[in-house]
This record gives C-alpha cells, structure tokens and sequence, in this order.
C-alpha cells in the first residue's frame, strides 16, 4: 500500500516538473512560427513594391521616348535629286566591288553564286568521256578553264556599267530607292547594259577561252564524242554559252552588293547612301 502511494507521487512529481519545460517549447516554437509569417510577408510586401517601382519608371519611360519621338518632327520627304544621288552612290559602290570580286583569280571558280558549269548540253559527253582513258584529267580542267575566261573578261563590264549609270533619269532613281525589291537598281541596269555586256564580252571570252586552253579541250573532247556511234553530236557555241554565265554573274554580284546597301545599315558606308536608303 505505501509502495503504491510512494509511486503515485513520484509519478506526479515528475509531471510537475516537466509541465514547464513542454510550456516553454510551445511557446518558443509558436513564437518562431510568427516570426517566419512576418519575415515572409514583409519579404512579399517589398516584392510587391519593387515590381510596382518597376512598372512605374518602365511607364515613365516609355511617356518620355513618347514625348521625344513626338518632338522630332518627321523627315522630309526625299528629293528627286537625292533620289538619284543616292542610286548612283549604290550602283557605283556595287559595280566597283562586284567587278573587282569577278575579276580576281577565282572570282568566278570557286564562288557558288556565279561559278560556270560544264555545258549543260554537254553533260552526257562529260559521262560518256569520263570512262575514256585519259579523259578525266582533261574534262576536270576544262571546266577551270571556263572559269578563268570569265574572270580575264571581267574587268571590261566596268566601264560599261559606270557609263550607263548616266542614262538613269531622276523620275527612275526616285521610284528604284522606294522600291520593295533589293535589286531594283540591278535590274535596271541590266535592262539597259546587257545587250552591250554580251556583245563586248564575246570577242573578250573567245579570245580567254583560247588563251586559257579551254577551247583546244572543248574541241578534244567533242571530237573525241562525236566519232562515237549512234551519238547526237554536241554543238555548243563555247563562247556564247561563257560570255552569258559570265554577264549573269557579274549582275548576281551586283545585285548582292545593292541587297547589302539596302538591308544592311553598315553597308550605308557615305553620307548619301545614309540618307537616301537609311529611311526605311
């Protein structure tokens, strides 16, 4: 009975004891808790904030570019007299640097744009040939050959270009700046110089396509092809078909150079090109 009652106070006394501690923990952890609530909503508050500052200076600054775009009063329209300046700047610059380019040992051979094919009709006999003895080496330089007339032409377009850009009247200049297309100019110049191109480049690629030995290959290789029976012989005018892959590719080079001018503001390398193609 005694041990009993000696237990019952023990047991009492121990929860006396630790009734405090438990009160003191709960409390301190009630108090950690708040503490975190208030950290976390202070922390939302000033986010809060900062993205209202934010928005309110990005508002601010777009009233004021605003304000100063509606200050700067709008260009004046474009002269025709600019109009033309600034077309014969572009195709002057373009004609200087497309003909240099093509002129240059390689211009024509190993650019993609403007590099001459064998002959077209004149793929066969390079198949046929190509299983002869002996044929290959001559057939892989011919088509160099072909190239390298192109480029010793080349410099004779340039004269021919720079003098038809006289002939650009101020009423075409005006409507080739304000046109969509990024080679108008070129194609205006094309109409109006490739007939001549053609007929001063001929007597040029003739000569360069004998000099260069592309000639005496060609002739090798058609008679070579045409002996063989039941074949249609190959006819192709050499000259003819070089002299207009080579007038084809001195305009893709311009018309590249022109493109540039138009789209690219680091192009616009004067005054004049800056104002006359800087307005779009």
């Amino acid at each position: 009975m005694f041990t009993r009652i000696a237990s019952a106070l023990l047991v009492a006394g121990l929860l006396a004891s630790t009734a405090p501690a438990a009160h003191a923990q709960t409390t301190a952890a009630k108090k950690a808790a708040a503490q975190k609530a208030a950290a976390q909503k202070a922390a939302t508050q000033k986010a809060a904030a900062n993205k209202a500052a934010a928005a309110k200076t990005a508002a601010a600054k777009a009233a004021a570019e605003k304000a100063a775009a509606a200050a700067v009063p709008p260009p004046a329209p474009l002269t025709e007299a600019q109009a033309s300046a600034g077309v014969k700047e572009a195709l002057n610059k373009g004609i200087i640097k497309a003909v240099q380019f093509a002129s240059e040992p390689d211009g024509f051979n190993t650019n993609d744009d403007i590099h001459i094919p064998f002959p077209e009709d004149a793929i066969l006999m390079k198949t046929t040939l190509s299983k002869f003895p002996g044929m290959n080496t001559l057939i892989a330089t011919f088509e160099t050959q072909l190239n390298r007339a192109a480029e010793a032409a080349a410099p004779k377009a340039k004269d021919i270009f720079l003098n038809a850009l006289a002939n650009i009247s101020i009423t075409d200049a005006l409507s080739l700046v304000t046109s969509s297309s990024t080679d108008a100019a070129t194609q205006f110049l094309r109409r109006a110089t490739e007939a001549q191109l053609i007929a001063t480049f001929r007597p040029d690629i003739s000569a360069a396509i004998d000099q260069v030995g592309a000639g005496a290959a060609y002739a090798k290789m058609t008679n070579q092809y045409n002996r063989i029976p039941l074949m249609t012989p190959v006819q192709t005018d050499l000259t003819a078909y070089t002299t207009q892959k080579a007038v084809d590719g001195l305009f893709i080079l311009l018309a590249n150079e022109e493109g540039k001018i138009r789209k690219n503001p680091a192009a616009r390398t004067t005054d004049i090109l800056k104002q006359v193609f800087g307005r779009k």
